[in-house]
This record gives C-alpha cells, sequence and structure tokens, in this order.
C-alpha cells in the first residue's frame, strides 16, 4: 500500500494498488484492524476508478464524428 492519497492516483495506479489489496485480503494473513484498513483503502481505490473510467468514457462520448469518421471537434462536457 502507497501513501499516495487516492484522489491524487491515475487509474494504473488505483488500479494497481486495488488490486494488491483485495490479494492481500484474499490470503487472510493481516490481523482484524489491518483487514478493515485495507478494505476502506481498497473501497477508495474502488471508487477512483470508476469515477476515472466514467470520466474518460465522457471524453469519448464527446467526440463527434464526420460522414468519413474523423473527428470534427468535441462537444464540451460538464465538469471537464
Amino acid at each position: 500500500m502507497t501513501d499516495t492519497p487516492v484522489e491524487q492516483m491515475t487509474f494504473e495506479q488505483a488500479m494497481k494498488e486495488l488490486e494488491a489489496v483485495v490479494g492481500q485480503l484474499e490470503r487472510g494473513d493481516v490481523a482484524l484492524d489491518q483487514s478493515i484498513a485495507l478494505y476502506e483503502r481498497g473501497a477508495a481505490l474502488k471508487k477512483r476508478c470508476e469515477d476515472e473510467l466514467k470520466r474518460a468514457e465522457e471524453k469519448v462520448a464527446a467526440i463527434t464524428l464526420d460522414a468519413n469518421g474523423q473527428p470534427t471537434g468535441t462537444t464540451p462536457v460538464e465538469g471537464l
């Protein structure tokens, strides 16, 4: 587990750490209080990944294509 605040992580960083957290929890070799902390961190990492995916999907959806399939510009997406 890193000390990087979840809200500052890229999607890739959050996903990698989430996989590590899940691995630790699945092994079951951590104390109860550490398991709770890992679960909380995992929940925050999962939300970060979901938020970043949603943001990326919104950007992709905002791209418009012409008849030849070429990007013609973007439509602004609120908050981006």
